[in-house]
């Protein structure tokens, strides 16, 4: 019975992961449009999708104080934001694909904040696929 319990828990765990709600591999798809200006480069080095060096390496992003990454030159609004303590989470990240300018404006109580990210990704349902994809690919 213990056993039985065990697996129970298990699956539980695999049925409420946080990239259970998106679809990998359609992220992996529409993240194509995201790699003009972003690559995801795992903390060995290892290049997992080779992309532009205009936005930050998307590795790891989950749970990453934004504007964190070293020897990026982050706009003066995401550093700001970075400064607070502020971390991507997935309701964070689908708010600020869908409008960056606004997301920082709004968050930041600052209508003079900027952000250099020029894309908007309207489509709540490709924004929580491409978060999936790129869990999927973090630790």
């Amino acid at each position: 019975m213990k056993k039985i319990l065990n697996i129970f828990s298990v699956l539980l765990l695999f049925t409420f992961s946080p990239v259970a709600a998106g679809d990998i591999t359609k992220g992996e798809k529409k993240f194509k449009k995201c790699k003009s200006c972003h690559m995801i480069v795992d903390d060995s080095g290892t290049t997992i999708v080779k992309g532009g060096r205009n936005g930050p390496n998307l590795y790891d992003i989950s749970g990453r104080v934004a504007a964190s990454i070293d020897g990026f030159k982050y706009g003066e609004s995401l550093a700001t934001l970075g400064k607070s303590g502020f971390v991507w989470s997935e309701s964070e990240f689908i708010a600020y694909v869908a409008d960056p300018k606004k997301y920082l404006v709004d968050k930041l109580d600052d209508k003079k904040a900027r952000s250099k990210m020029s894309y908007k990704l309207k489509n709540d349902a490709d924004t929580l696929n491409i978060w999936a994809y790129l869990e999927s690919l973090s630790e």
